[in-house]
């Protein structure tokens, strides 16, 4: 359970009205509930908290075909203006929530702010699926991507999703993909220090939800170095594409985007990473209500932007 005490006068009251918001809807204690459960009432969170798709952005539903299995996606697209890169986006959940209607508006705001086409993946849920369903519905719908489309691709994911596109963008490196950009990732980091310690109860993700989700995304055989599991468990970090990590102060996960940063910058390769100051897990949700994740939305539309035109935002 979250401390609030701890918490009280360091988040602004629009960040914890957010929260209790958020908290209305999906209280913590939500996690001992069936998966089933838990997925109506995140489903009704999402329609409550939806915000629209701006004007002059369209979204066409598509499958993609693999084997054994059609991937459902989502492709945004701004009329009227032929796009100069895509953005394959992949949404959070913790690997068990979420689909192509839970971040809807997000990735219709991205598309609107960037111009550019956006791709919505509906990868595979566990625990009906554990991994590597996800994973490997990520890599075939990027993939996909670079063949139908031939734009140039941008690899986005918050939270699960931050994990997925860190490990296709290691899966299909050396030029696949012109950047990429993780906001608030879970890349299996060091949970015996910084971040994961000192928020271990942060508001709205604790370190109890993260071993949660984990345990229901693995086998019983899962290796925590398999880097297609936590991409920070890699051992070559070379040949990356230009990377953007943004992260919350109040998060436990804070810490896997420095040393993820760390990794890529000591391979050689281009990173940045900055933690928000006074924001929390799933603050993208917040853009609309609280002024600071307003502005780092729009930190991150820009700097997506910048990436899918070749250029380094930092």
């Amino acid at each position: 359970m979250t401390s609030r005490r701890k918490y009280e006068t360091r988040l602004d009251p629009a960040l914890w009205a957010y929260i209790d918001a958020v908290n209305a809807w999906y209280p913590p204690e939500i996690v001992g509930l069936p998966i089933d459960k838990q997925r109506a009432v995140y489903d009704r969170m999402c329609r409550a908290f939806h915000q629209g798709r701006p004007p002059g952005v369209k979204a066409s539903d598509g499958l993609i075909a693999a084997a054994g299995r059609d991937i459902p996606v989502r492709r945004y697209q701004l009329a009227g203006k032929a796009a100069v890169a895509m953005v394959v986006y992949y949404h959070g959940g913790g690997f068990i929530l979420g689909g192509l209607d839970s971040h809807d508006d997000i990735c219709a705001e991205l598309c609107a702010g960037t111009g550019f086409d956006v791709l919505s993946v509906d990868y595979r849920l566990a625990p009906e699926h554990v991994h590597p369903a996800a994973f490997d519905d990520a890599v075939t719908a990027f993939e996909w991507a670079a063949a139908a489309t031939g734009l140039p691709l941008v690899l986005c994911g918050e939270s699960a999703g931050g994990n997925l596109a860190a490990a296709v963008a290691r899966a299909t490196r050396h030029g696949a993909a012109i950047g990429q950009l993780l906001i608030y990732p879970e890349l299996g980091g060091d949970e015996s220090a910084g971040s994961y310690i000192e928020h271990a109860d942060a508001p709205l993700l604790s370190l109890h939800d993260i071993a949660f989700y984990r345990d229901v995304r693995s086998t019983k055989a899962q290796s925590p170095d398999d880097p297609t599991f936590s991409p920070l468990r890699g051992r070559d970090f070379s040949g990356l594409p230009p990377t953007v990590i943004v992260t919350a102060e109040w998060d436990p996960l804070s810490s896997d985007g420095e040393a993820y940063r760390d990794r890529i910058l000591a391979a050689g390769s281009k990173a940045w990473w900055h933690e928000e100051p006074e924001l929390v897990h799933s603050f993208l949700r917040a853009r609309k209500t609280v002024p600071a994740a307003g502005e780092a939305f729009a930190r991150i539309v820009a700097a997506i932007a910048a990436l899918g035109r070749g250029e380094w935002p930092y």
